[in-house]
């Protein structure tokens, strides 16, 4: 009896450590399978903002196109009525033909942008050739304008520095001429083309940017470009970890001519003077 008794008793405190281990493998489970569910969800965020098809990357140029828009909008505000709408002396037709142009060039670049985002890609392929008459057409445009504003600034206007400053937008015009005509080569490759085409309108912001006297007075404007730039340099570290070739090759480039026409304009040597009073007349 007592030995019975005593199976009795082990049997029972078998069965409390058995069930004790069961009830702790149970709780590592749990606790195993808990924390792998709260941890894609941390992951979830970042990957739902700069992922692969995160909001960065399927926002980015349409946003950008719609900050570039206010850039322009807030820079000419400041000059277009006293220069344009109601100027003392009348300015050259040429110049609302210009400001037409590249006004035109903005609102192509925000309707390019929104095509691709809505995915009506063989509309945007479509328009995208009226983009590419409308830039050969502004390339020659520019450089016409500011040759006939160099003179009108210097003849009726009587302004000094007007035949050195041609140096900016000849330098606008070239890189802008350039970018787009390697954008239209490389159309077919679509991470290279929208890089180009994000490139050359931003290299057109200086213009607006330089309606504000501190940039201006300061030679700003193209640091302030180039930050616009960097910010697609930050758009491809975040989405693809790495930078496309298209900012590595153009931007250092582009830095090269921004310093060398902002040297041709402020220190306006001899043999840009030549240059330009032959332009000139």
């Amino acid at each position: 009896m007592a030995n019975w008794a005593f199976d009795v008793y082990s049997l029972g405190a078998g069965l409390t450590e058995w069930k004790s281990r069961l009830t702790f493998a149970m709780s590592t489970v749990n606790v195993e399978r808990v924390r792998p569910a709260l941890s894609p969800e941390r992951k979830l965020s970042a990957t739902a903002l700069t992922g692969r098809n995160g909001i960065l990357c399927r926002y980015f140029y349409f946003a950008m196109s719609l900050l570039l828009a206010a850039i322009v909008f807030s820079g000419f505000k400041r000059t277009v009525n006293e220069n344009l709408l109601h100027p003392a002396i009348p300015r050259p037709l040429i110049l609302w033909i210009h400001g037409a142009a590249f006004a035109g060039w903005v609102i192509f670049f925000i309707c390019q942008s929104t095509l691709v985002r809505v995915h009506k890609v063989s509309w945007h392929r479509s328009i995208g050739w009226f983009g590419a008459g409308l830039a050969t057409v502004m390339v020659p445009l520019g450089v016409t304008t500011a040759i006939v504003m160099a003179r009108f600034d210097t003849v009726r206007l009587h302004q000094s520095g007007a035949d050195a400053f041609l140096s900016i937008p000849f330098y606008d015009m070239i890189a802008f001429g350039v970018l787009i005509a390697l954008a239209i080569v490389w159309r077919t490759k679509p991470e290279l083309h929208r890089r180009l085409i994000f490139i050359a309108t931003c290299g057109l912001m200086d213009a607006p940017v330089a309606r504000f006297d501190y940039v201006f007075d300061n030679n700003l404007f193209f640091p302030l470009l180039d930050l616009l730039i960097l910010l697609g340099v930050g758009r491809d570290v975040l989405v693809d970890r790495r930078v496309h070739k298209a900012y590595l090759y153009a931007l250092p480039l582009l830095i090269v001519g921004q310093s060398l026409s902002v040297y041709m304009w402020r220190h306006n040597p001899s043999w840009w003077q030549g240059i330009t009073h032959a332009i000139l007349g």
